[in-house]
């Protein structure tokens, strides 16, 4: 479905009026790839350019380099009919479901509006559209005249589900969908999305931090750490033998509910480089436990320890 080619999203920083300008590398060079039907999790700690990531997916950001296909398309070359196509087969469900949604709407108008916009049905079959969708996301049929601060967390993000899939698209990014609501809420939220995966055939681009969300989702996982993927997956073999020092890391920061078993938790030295000067070589061996004198000088290419699995670390060069 999408295939990304050394892709990068640089922006423009100046820190002060006479100050040389300076660039923010929020995305910094991505080969990746989205196969239909597959849901592929993107985690990372905050600000490693996941978001920025998912807006170039969405074509909302045009990249300062490189190259994004959708279905063999590049798609800053699309012509406004093939653009208009893309909208309607892309969406988007967003992270935050009180910001999300308009508060002067009712749900009828929000779930619907995609309708509108690309002329799908009358009046008469919107609304019927409408009501089949809040049934589908587990809302009853008289929401649809309601505004949405009368619903709670984990309905409102029901709503922006049923608003995603309105239009019928075939990709659905999900931007930390579950963050905002309670345990209880998200796995109600998490099962929704499987059962509309299976049932419409959707495939799935999920952004999150949390990795017990991400094991519970994903077919693939992909590991960003400063605008780099540092491994990629499938989802099972990432959990049972994470090959990166900070994937290992990441795992292992993840509480295990059991007190029986205790594990010593891998505490990263110092934070996370600023983006704007980067350190040399490998971006994570300032953090890194294992680091060696060439992981401060080269910047280790991705290889494959085995099929299907990626990583950039110099342990596997």
């Amino acid at each position: 479905m999408f295939e990304l080619l050394d892709l990068k999203r640089h922006y423009p920083v100046r820190q002060g009026a006479f100050a040389p300008r300076r660039w923010l590398r929020a995305v910094d060079g991505v080969d990746l790839d989205l196969v239909e039907g597959e849901t592929l999790s993107l985690v990372g700690e905050s600000g490693c350019g996941k978001s920025t990531l998912a807006r170039l997916f969405l074509r909302l950001e045009r990249p300062t380099a490189g190259v994004i296909r959708y279905r063999g398309e590049e798609l800053w070359a699309m012509d406004r009919q093939s653009v208009h196509r893309f909208r309607r087969e892309v969406q988007m469900v967003f992270q935050d479901p009180y910001a999300s949604l308009n508060p002067r709407m009712r749900v009828e108008q929000i779930v619907g509006e995609g309708l509108v916009i690309h002329r799908l049905g009358s009046d008469r079959e919107r609304t019927r559209r409408v009501h089949e969708l809040l049934e589908q996301v587990g809302l009853p049929p008289e929401a649809a005249s309601a505004y949405p601060h009368e619903f709670s967390g984990g309905q409102r993000q029901r709503i922006g589900i049923a608003r995603a899939l309105a239009v019928e698209p075939r990709v659905v990014v999900a931007d930390e969908p579950v963050s905002a609501l309670d345990v209880s809420v998200q796995a109600q939220i998490l099962n929704l999305l499987l059962d509309l995966k299976e049932g419409r055939g959707l495939t799935y681009l999920f952004i999150s931090h949390d990795l017990r969300v991400v094991e519970h989702i994903s077919d693939r996982v992909a590991v960003m750490y400063l605008g780099r993927i540092v491994e990629l997956a499938p989802a099972e073999a990432l959990f049972a033998r994470p090959r990166h020092p900070y994937t290992r890391a990441l795992l292992a920061a993840v509480p295990v509910p059991d007190p029986s078993r205790r594990t010593e938790p891998k505490v990263l030295e110092g934070d996370v480089p600023n983006p704007i000067a980067p350190p040399p070589g490998c971006p994570f061996h300032p953090r890194c436990p294992e680091r060696t004198e060439r992981c401060s000088r080269d910047v280790p290419a991705a290889v494959e320890p085995e099929a299907g699995c990626r990583v950039a670390c110099h342990l596997y060069g």
